[in-house]
């Protein structure tokens, strides 16, 4: 499917994929909603952080930009990171070397990291820093088989449920359960009543709370001991 760069409200890309008529991150400012839905609500939410490593599935590694976010979390707050993005369409590379989320987020040798980010292998874990490995698959969520017990934070960030149901389903919700650990923490921009009543079917503690510009709400879940 064609996708196009398009410039966002805050000046940083996303991508139009003009086959579904669907943007990759929001039109209101993509940095702007990933820091917001990932980091803030997300990553810095954690109560419990492990004493030697975090770790984090993404489900829809695309532009790469959420874990470049959190690649600087690592960073500043010196804190490691094992991240596990899966991808079963990557971008090409002569998109991806457009993007232009180095120049706006502030990360000591940025370029460098973020086309390491994209350019090493898939299927393995890859040091892109000191404190952060990387491991995408070439996978979806519905394929893939996932350890129990293992992640402390998921970025549920795949295309719309208009656009990718089969994404957005009880059993691929319960599947992620299953993965987390207890206190894990699971972010999502969406908020639709079907996606929050799904959730919590599969076991999940569900609030909606404050979304970023252009969203009123967004949904988090947690995998608490009376889930």
């Amino acid at each position: 499917m064609q996708k196009q760069l398009i410039i966002t409200e805050d000046g940083s890309h996303s991508i139009f994929v003009k086959g579904l008529d669907e943007v990759y991150h929001s039109r209101f400012g993509a940095v702007n909603e990933s820091r917001h839905v990932f980091i803030e609500a997300g990553f810095k939410q954690l109560t419990a952080k492990p004493p030697n490593c975090i770790n984090i599935l993404e489900i829809g590694f695309g532009t790469g930009l959420n874990a470049f976010l959190t690649l600087q979390q690592c960073i500043e707050t010196e804190l490691h990171v094992d991240y596990v993005a899966l991808e079963p369409f990557p971008i090409e590379k002569k998109i991806w070397r457009q993007l232009n989320y180095p120049g706006l987020i502030e990360l000591p040798e940025g370029d460098k990291l973020f086309f390491k980010l994209h350019n090493c292998k898939w299927g393995k874990f890859v040091e892109i820093h000191r404190r952060f490995r990387v491991q995408k698959d070439l996978s979806g969520i519905v394929e893939t088989e996932l350890e129990s017990d293992c992640f402390d934070l998921v970025y549920f960030d795949a295309f719309a449920p208009e656009v990718a149901p089969e994404l957005w389903t009880l059993p691929v919700f319960q599947k992620i359960f299953k993965a987390m650990k207890e206190g894990g923490v699971f972010v999502t921009y969406s908020a639709k009543g079907a996606v929050r009543r799904a959730l919590q079917s599969a076991g999940f503690k569900v609030e909606r709370i404050p979304g970023p510009k252009g969203k009123r709400e967004m949904l988090r879940g947690v995998k608490g001991n009376d889930s």
